[in-house]
């Protein structure tokens, strides 16, 4: 009798997975015979608001691999810039509108959840007012009520390792959702956070670009002595001693470093930028038989807005770096909106303002929830291209030493392919630090080798480095 009832759970698990939902090619794209995909929603209880999701199933061994959610940040950013230009199985570069098979995805090895949020991003689409309002706290409330919805979906993955992962903002998305989970009793089997390039304490995090700039050599020791002997408080360096700042001086010299750096890529100091051309930026595509005006790709301060939430002076320092130009065409056709189960006429955009979506994102950001994931033994994982100025690795680092956690294994080089040096790791009690070298923000995207291999060894639980652990005794 048993046996039966084992038989019977298992072809109810099978059948349970939403075959309207599954999607078999996307145009310009490719065919999905090698694993199931799938696009859909998933509906906010009593609140009017759906949120979509891409789903690929592991091309390894799916009904083992485990479960990994990917955000990206904004606030007010589609997930789908890493389901097609970062991580996902097929990958779009910048400047080119061509898709290649991807040999870094993520779901290699991994189921992949890529969940548009908030509602009014992306697909993800409210009804019966004209704009939606969040906070970190809301939000999260409302991606812990998505991952519900997608448990009900897909319940053969409620055994599955679960790991939530996203840059930028989901620096905020990545652990309040965690934290959500551990609020509502930990019913899933979370087992790790991993967050790239995000956004944790702005204590740490302001200011940081100014310190890395100095560091990459965006300035002088002339102009560095100076900020040092004013005491200026715009910059974030350690070891700056304390002082009365001299407000006049530091805002002759805060312009004289932003000149120095305005015609360089915010997002990677090393990196070529594509340059908003104004009317390049407007797109119109007919969607369900009316014609639609989008907004093409996205800005840094489109991406990420919170960089200028207290600097509305340095808006325009920052050169107009268009990113994802050719996601956003695509994403607007027809015939792809189809294949993807949209459900929404609203046009699809990388990242929606205020017009669409009003968000409040918190002073307290995330940092407080760190020593709670400790706690409960969730492990975490933050990996930083050391190339970007929007959320530096200085900033990062800074705030990760502020813990006072135990280091478990010192500061050491990682290799990839033929002994490439690919980055730098350290570990510490429950958290694993990786840095990216030589590349910025889309670490997953610009860096996908070094990335990869450091996020599945954190998964697979395994050493990123091989560099022995610290023996001496805390």
């Amino acid at each position: 009798m048993k046996a039966i009832y084992i038989l019977a759970l298992c072809v109810t698990l099978v059948m349970a997975k939403p075959a309207d939902e599954i999607v078999k090619e996307l145009p310009e794209m490719g065919k999905f015979d090698r694993f199931d995909m799938y696009s859909g929603y998933l509906e906010i209880p009593n609140k009017q608001r759906k949120l979509h999701y891409v789903f690929a199933e592991s091309q390894n061994d799916p009904a083992t691999d485990p479960l990994v959610i990917w955000f990206n940040g904004g606030p007010g950013c589609s997930s789908m810039l890493g389901f097609i230009q970062e991580h996902g199985p097929y990958s779009m570069p910048d400047g080119d509108p061509n898709f290649y098979e991807n040999p870094n995805s993520w779901n290699k090895e991994a189921n992949m959840l890529y969940i548009e949020s908030p509602a009014g991003v992306g697909y993800s689409y409210f009804w019966d007012r004209e704009t939606d309002s969040f906070d970190d706290l809301t939000s999260s409330e409302d991606n812990y009520a998505a991952l519900e919805a997608f448990y009900e979906k897909f319940p053969e993955y409620l055994d599955h390792d679960l790991f939530i992962s996203g840059e930028s903002y989901a620096g905020i998305y990545v652990p309040y959702l965690a934290w959500q989970v551990i609020q509502n009793g930990l019913k899933y089997n979370l087992k790790g956070i991993i967050v790239g390039n995000g956004v944790t304490n702005y204590t740490h995090d302001d200011g940081a670009f100014e310190g890395m700039s100095f560091w990459h050599n965006l300035y002088d020791l002339g102009i560095y002595d100076q900020i040092k002997a004013n005491h200026c408080s715009f910059i974030n360096i350690e070891g700056f001693e304390d002082g009365k700042e001299n407000k006049e001086e530091c805002d002759k010299l805060q312009m004289k470093f932003y000149d120095l750096v305005s015609n360089i890529n915010i997002y990677d100091v090393y990196r070529e930028c594509f340059y908003d051309e104004g009317v390049d930026r407007l797109g119109t595509a007919k969607i369900n038989g009316e014609l639609k005006t989008y907004k093409r790709g996205m800005t840094a301060q489109e991406y990420t807005p919170f960089l200028f939430k207290n600097k509305k002076d340095s808006l325009n320092i920052i050169p107009p770096c268009v990113y994802g130009s050719g996601p956003t065409d695509f994403l607007n056709r027809q015939d792809v909106r189809d294949a993807l189960n949209v459900e929404t006429d609203q046009p699809w955009e990388l990242c929606v303002g205020e017009d669409r979506l009003e968000y409040e994102g918190f002073d307290k950001a995330s940092y407080w929830i760190y020593p709670i994931l400790k706690e409960n033994k969730i492990r975490i994982m933050h990996f930083s291209g050391n190339a970007d100025g929007a959320v530096p690795t200085q900033g990062t680092r800074a705030w990760i030493n502020s813990l006072g956690w135990p280091k478990t294994h010192e500061y050491a080089p990682f290799y990839i392919e033929d002994k490439q040096v690919g980055g730098y790791v350290e570990s510490r009690e429950g958290l694993t630090f990786a840095i990216i070298i030589g590349i910025g923000h889309m670490a997953a995207q610009w860096s996908p080798v070094a990335t990869k291999h450091a996020v599945y060894q954190f998964i697979k639980d395994l050493p990123i480095t091989d560099a022995s652990p610290i023996t001496a005794e805390f």
